[in-house]
């Protein structure tokens, strides 16, 4: 029975940790995870004043902002787009240029405007547009056959092994018009999924936080590159991508990104820069550098000098809160409103410098909350209350301390799915201790039980913490049991037969002797000695006591009976008993102590029990005890008895019978 309860316990408590280990990982860990991102791992980068930028400097937002917005009403014309990606095609010299072209208006302008712009772009070798994959089909089956034709085919990289990502079914594709699929020379996926770092949970988390880029999504079987992908490899002129489980590797670079974090095999944390005024890259107006554009054409100074975008990736995108439809903020670990085109650029940052953060797979982070709650539980175990407190609370914060350096040194790990496994843990040590303990109190208790009384037994519980020597003055009745002849009868048994007989006797006296409200204060040999009155406080305690001996010698008879079939010895016992002043209390020394009662009302009724044998009687009390009870005693009368150690004669009792 036994092992059925310890199996059934430690299911409940595994499962009760695999419940709080879940729910924590997937609803707390991701805030303890954007917590560490905003304020330990961001807090560490170096301030570009000149620049005013967090990030890199190799990347350049142009945004189409509140500023530009207010200038030029949405949606913009074709003109408007030929004056931005006019100034970067004849006046600047930029190393790619990266359009999310969420900002493209897809209303057709003038057949003139649309055959302008599509030529301007056309002339451009480095020009990076944006899609968007969805799981939607598409609107025109004929767009859609001549998209995969244009672009899946030519930008599609293999896996070596199976892809097991979810699959991108379509395109939505309805920004970009036919007309781009003869003029775009390279594509990314534009896509943004919320989520925490593990793949478990993307792509589609309740939190709503985006924190991981995909790399490489999965289109219809192949694998095809984001914006930040295929930026990468344009400005390295497109060097050869090998995909496996594991990794994605550049040989030709010896650039490989190593980071497995989940099942989908290249989602990677972002890793975040500081923001300054929202961006965490240099961001200029759209509309400064189409009034540069302008100045330029004019033979005037132009507004943002084209040296600036020198060989820098520029970044086009749009963030305009209200009224046009161009907000593209995310939620993101550092921000409630991070533009979309600054989470862009930093996943092209991170991989433009190989600037990741290292996750620690988590079956680690497992073996780790395995060995601390291991820890948090042996401390408990084997310490006292302040110590193992302080030991737990100690291991806490030296686990919080070892998350933050490493977040600072970019390496994730769980915050705060162990720290709640070792509550959690401490909790379960110390209601395991409590429960250890009280049965260890109850076995304690139960011992004490046979070597004193019950009674006895719980007023030194309730006083544990005031033990001491001392005691006080109380009135009670004592009664003193013993068996007659039983020297002379136990030299003709043996050992063992006495101790039964002994067992079987004092067994059946105790429950008597408890029923009426007295404790058995000490077995001497073959004598009882039992108390009234204390520690049970009972204002009857002379008619309990009289009542208690009277029934002893009741049981007597029938054990004589019962030990007459045995073949045993038949007994006789006699009984004395005394009311009066006594000291109780704890008597004896610091070290060893013993609850019990002292004084003359003691040993007169242990005199009283000793002169059985001269009256040939069976129960004696004394004056005292009768003057208590005589209502409901049938007695004779002993007068003027001497008794040893008193200066003059006293009456005492024999009861004969008590009358209930």
């Amino acid at each position: 029975m036994n092992k059925i309860k310890f199996a059934f316990f430690t299911i409940i408590i595994l499962l009760v940790l695999s419940f709080v280990y879940f729910v924590t990982y997937n609803i707390v860990e991701p805030r303890a995870y954007d917590f560490m991102v905003k304020n330990v791992l961001t807090e560490k980068l170096p301030f570009d004043n000149k620049k005013q930028i967090f990030g890199s400097g190799d990347i350049v937002l142009v945004v189409v902002d509140d500023k530009s917005a207010q200038r030029y009403r949405w949606p913009w014309k074709r003109d408007l787009y030929c004056k931005i990606f006019g100034y970067f095609k004849d006046y600047s010299a930029p190393k790619v240029v990266v359009h999310d072209a969420n900002i493209l208006n897809l209303d057709k302008d003038s057949p003139d405007a649309d055959k302008k712009f599509f030529a301007l772009l056309n002339r451009f070798d480095n020009l990076v547009e944006g899609f968007m994959p969805a799981l939607k089909p598409w609107e025109n089956a004929e767009l859609g056959i001549a998209y995969d034709k244009a672009f899946t085919q030519k930008y599609g990289v293999r896996a070596v092994n199976k892809i097991s990502k979810p699959a991108y079914l379509y395109s939505s594709l309805m920004m970009f018009p036919k007309p781009y699929f003869d003029i775009v020379k390279h594509v990314g996926a534009v896509s943004m999924l919320p989520g925490f770092i593990d793949g478990n949970i993307t792509p589609y988390a309740l939190d709503e936080v985006y924190r991981t880029h995909e790399y490489l999504i999965n289109y219809k079987g192949t694998l095809l590159p984001s914006l930040a992908m295929q930026t990468f490899l344009l400005a390295n002129n497109n060097p050869k991508l090998v995909v496996k489980d594991s990794l994605i590797k550049f040989p030709e670079l010896g650039y490989k990104i190593t980071q497995k974090t989940t099942q989908y095999q290249s989602v990677v944390p972002i890793k975040f820069y500081k923001l300054w005024q929202g961006y965490s890259h240099r961001k200029i107006s759209a509309v400064d550098v189409m009034d540069s554009y302008d100045n330029i054409l004019a033979g005037k100074k132009p507004v943002i000098d084209p040296a600036v975008f020198k060989d820098k990736i520029v970044v086009i995108g749009a963030n305009v809160p209200t009224g046009t439809g161009l907000n593209d903020n995310k939620n993101t670990p550092i921000s409630v409103n991070h533009p979309g085109v600054d989470i862009q650029a930093t996943a092209i940052d991170n991989i433009l410098h190989n600037d990741f953060l290292f996750v620690i797979p988590n079956f680690i982070n497992i073996i780790i909350t395995i060995i601390g709650m291991i820890l948090m539980y042996t401390f408990i175990r084997i310490n006292g209350l302040i110590k193992s407190v302080m030991s737990a609370l100690g291991i806490i914060a030296a686990y919080f301390v070892i998350c933050a350096l490493c977040f600072y040194f970019g390496v994730v790990i769980n915050v705060i799915t162990p720290i709640v496994m070792f509550v959690v843990t401490m909790i379960i040590a110390y209601t395991h201790k409590f429960i250890l303990e009280n049965r260890s109190k109850e076995k304690v208790k139960s011992a004490m039980g046979k070597y004193m009384s019950e009674d006895v037994m719980k007023r030194v519980v309730m006083n544990i913490d005031n033990l001491g020597l001392g005691g006080k003055k109380a009135v009670v009745t004592v009664l003193f049991a013993d068996i007659r002849g039983f020297t002379s009868m136990s030299e003709t048994m043996s050992a063992q037969q006495v101790s039964e007989i002994l067992n079987e006797y004092f067994t059946e006296m105790e429950p008597i002797i408890t029923r009426y409200n007295g404790i058995i204060n000490k077995f001497i040999g073959d004598a009882v000695m039992a108390i009234f009155g204390e520690p049970i406080q009972d204002k009857n305690h002379a008619s309990n006591a009289v009542k208690c001996g009277y029934e002893m010698l009741l049981k007597v008879k029938e054990l004589q009976k019962k030990w007459a079939d045995e073949g045993k010895p038949k007994i006789e016992i006699g009984i004395g008993i005394n009311t009066g002043e006594v000291f109780v209390g704890n008597i004896g020394s610091e070290n060893r102590m013993e609850y019990t009662v002292i004084g003359d009302t003691v040993n007169l009724a242990s005199r009283l029990e000793s002169y059985n044998k001269i009256y040939k009687t069976k129960m004696l009390i004394s004056s005292s005890t009768y003057e208590a009870t005589k209502s409901i005693l049938d007695v004779i009368k002993i007068s003027d008895v001497e008794i040893r150690g008193k200066s003059h004669k006293m009456d005492i009792y024999e009861v004969l019978k008590v009358i209930y």
